[in-house]
């Protein structure tokens, strides 16, 4: 696993935590609403609401995937297609993330080489 997996890409993104309903953007369209978000140095994510494209589930996804923020139009881009989002592994809100749960995650979205 990459010691970046779960660092933002820019350094001035940890410093956020105001992305809260941006749309996610994958790199074949819009994805769904960030629900929650978080900036913790080494355990950075995303979660976003997929609504009622996969049956309004949500993902975790490490801060490493995000690839650019746009306050304007309050949009968060990431690496990912929708199939891997799809794909990925459901989030439990109701429990603890712990390293053995954010290792599948980051099992299934890397690797990542940024």
């Amino acid at each position: 696993m990459s010691e970046h997996v779960w660092d933002y890409r820019d350094t001035t993104w940890s410093e956020r935590d105001e992305v809260v309903g941006y749309e996610v953007i994958a790199t074949d369209g819009s994805i769904g609403k960030i629900a929650e978000a978080t900036t913790d140095t080494g355990a950075a994510h995303i979660v976003v609401d997929t609504g009622p494209w996969i049956f309004g589930k949500k993902r975790l996804l490490p801060a490493g995937t995000v690839i650019a923020i746009d306050d304007d139009a309050q949009t968060v881009t990431v690496s990912l297609s929708k199939d891997q989002i799809k794909a990925g592994p459901d989030y439990d809100e109701d429990s603890e993330m712990d390293d053995e749960k954010r290792l599948k995650h980051s099992d299934h979205y890397g690797p990542f080489s940024w």
